[in-house]
């Protein structure tokens, strides 16, 4: 079962003295239970941005312990920077990444608040998802006027902390905290002045220059600074949902802006980590632009960061950058059968347990005959003696709902694409069976009125866990009978091994089904359930036979 993990992303008014910043990351990497991820300190911005995940209960104790060390460490009478700030500690967002809710986010931010209220008697705000007081949500309505003018902000009956005493503390200001989506502090290169970044700024940012003058886009803030580190100038952005307004299109703007005041952007910067679908959402962009053929995930990476110029400030390495595979290790919790050897994955099959049982080899079974059929499609293209099968392949695919965002182009390769997803799909019903056994078994043991209810619920999850199974797989039975079609020949043991493995793997599926279906109460759910499963069933039999049939007249 995976863990809930929060991300922390405290932001301190220190970049320059490395023992504080040493010191105050210690102290979240000593907090068990909290997993530090980035360090990304700045000497323009006299500003560390420190990234760590962990649990609603760690993730609170790293965020107060560090704190605990920027109250001792750092002295905000003397701190100078290009930065915004208001607190030692200055912003400390609370942001969900897997099984919390933002609700579980916001209670981590009120609990790390009243711990620092009450244990070191510091002013509090909350922001954004934490806060219900519109004149107070945003992180820039709070931090107006900054250190500067905190003290006689303080002593407005308005801005009374959420926590702590509306008290100036001269040494350490004040801090914000709250809970919010991901967000990704991005900034522009470009070789011109402060002034000329700014006004960039100005352009690209949703609030523009007024109310009357908004700028192109929407959830993204910004300002223009200069960083003598660096020697030029930047664009420097929050992009608050990079869903509505993504990377590659904050980039572009930023250039096309740039060139129109003769200036060269020179790359950007992603500070601190980066959810992994912004990257590949910026490789598709440009993969459609320039009408390219990559589907290999490590390839995409690769030419978002390059098109992006993410390495100009410093090298991006994906690995310690990317969120998702920073917590890649995670994934032995969260999916611990499908991340075993496969000699271990049949030795616990093998032991002296109910669970994991047939159905996780069901779904282990059908994920291989799906990489089987991917395998039998690039095992075709790219090869020169197959070239005339390309504008066949090409014609194969009809549209898909879910890859629209793909050109006409490389419809060639989608086939490979779609098997490959479905392997994907099937990977997590191995670990998804076993797991939903495990709780069905545990709602047996729920004493009162509520335990026949609880049994219900968790039985139509275990029904409906190889019934999925049965639905990915069956999915993807057109693509199989095409590929039987259009394949390297020379590959047809494997592409058959992968029609009857995918076959058996839904019989398998059918079988925990069934088992399953003995115990149910909800006759009307019974019901829809085995009519389901006698329509994939019989399309299972059916198009195994006919891509058998197919490949056996090829060869012949």
């Amino acid at each position: 079962m995976s863990k809930p993990l929060v991300e922390c992303v405290p932001n301190f008014s220190e970049g320059r003295d490395p023992k504080i910043i040493e010191a105050i990351t210690n102290a979240i990497k000593e907090t068990p239970g909290c997993t530090l991820l980035d360090v990304d300190p700045g000497k323009s911005t006299n500003r560390t941005v420190v990234t760590f995940v962990g649990d609603t209960t760690a993730i609170v104790n790293g965020a107060f312990n560090a704190t605990k060390v920027a109250f001792l460490l750092i002295d905000m009478t003397k701190h100078q920077g290009a930065h915004p700030r208001m607190g030692a500690l200055d912003v400390c967002p609370f942001v969900p990444v897997r099984d919390v809710t933002m609700e579980d986010c916001i209670e981590c931010a009120k609990q790390f608040g009243k711990r620092c209220a009450d244990e070191l008697g510091l002013p509090i705000f909350l922001y954004e998802e934490a806060s219900n007081r519109d004149y107070r949500k945003q992180l820039k309505q709070i931090r107006n006027g900054e250190y500067e003018g905190l003290e006689e902000k303080l002593k407005d009956p308005k801005w009374a902390p959420d926590f702590g005493p509306a008290k100036f503390i001269p040494s350490y200001g004040a801090s914000v905290t709250g809970a919010r989506n991901f967000l990704i502090a991005y900034n522009v290169n470009v070789l011109g002045t402060k002034e000329q970044a700014h006004r960039i700024a100005l352009n690209v940012r949703e609030a523009g220059r007024s109310e009357k003058e908004p700028g192109r886009l929407k959830m993204v803030k910004g300002i223009g600074w200069y960083v003598d580190e660096y020697n030029m100038a930047q664009v420097s952005m929050n992009l608050d949902n990079y869903k509505v307004t993504a990377v590659h299109t904050v980039f572009e703007e930023c250039s096309k802006d740039a060139r129109e005041l003769n200036l060269a952007v020179t790359g950007s910067e992603i500070v601190g980590l980066v959810p992994l679908d912004a990257i590949l959402m910026a490789a598709d962009y440009y993969i459609k632009q320039e009408n390219l053929f990559i589907i290999d995930e490590g390839q995409k990476v690769r030419l978002a960061i390059n098109r992006l110029g993410l390495s100009a400030c410093s090298p991006f390495d994906p690995k310690k950058r990317i969120i998702d595979y920073m917590v890649q290790e995670d994934l032995k919790v969260a999916e611990p059968l499908a991340s075993m050897t496969v000699r271990s994955f049949i030795e616990i099959v093998g032991a002296r347990t109910t669970a994991p049982g047939g159905g996780s080899v069901a779904a282990n079974i059908a994920a291989l005959g799906s990489a089987l059929g991917a395998m039998a499609g690039w095992m075709t293209y790219g090869k020169k003696k197959f070239e005339d099968l390309d504008s066949t392949m090409r014609e194969l695919i009809p549209p898909l709902d879910n890859l629209q965002n793909i050109q006409t182009f490389v419809n060639i390769s989608l086939q490979m694409l779609l098997l490959k997803r479905a392997m994907k799909d099937l990977i997590p019903m191995i670990d998804a069976d076993t797991k939903g056994f495990n709780e069905y078994v545990e709602s047996m043991s729920v004493k009162g009125p509520q335990r026949d209810q609880a049994v219900l619920n968790a039985l139509k999850k275990v029904v409906n866990i190889p019934l999925n199974t049965m639905r990915i797989s069956n999915s993807i039975w057109p693509t199989m009978l095409k590929m039987a079609e259009c394949c390297n020949i020379n590959s047809k043991s494997d592409f058959d091994i992968g029609v009857k493995a995918l076959e058996l793997g839904v019989w398998g599926a059918l079988q925990n089904v069934n088992i399953n279906l003995v115990d149910m109460k909800d006759e009307k759910f019974k019901a829809e359930v085995q009519a389901e499963c006698k329509v994939i069933w019989e399309n299972t039999v059916k198009c195994s036979e006919k891509a058998l049939a197919i490949t056996n007249s090829r060869s012949s």
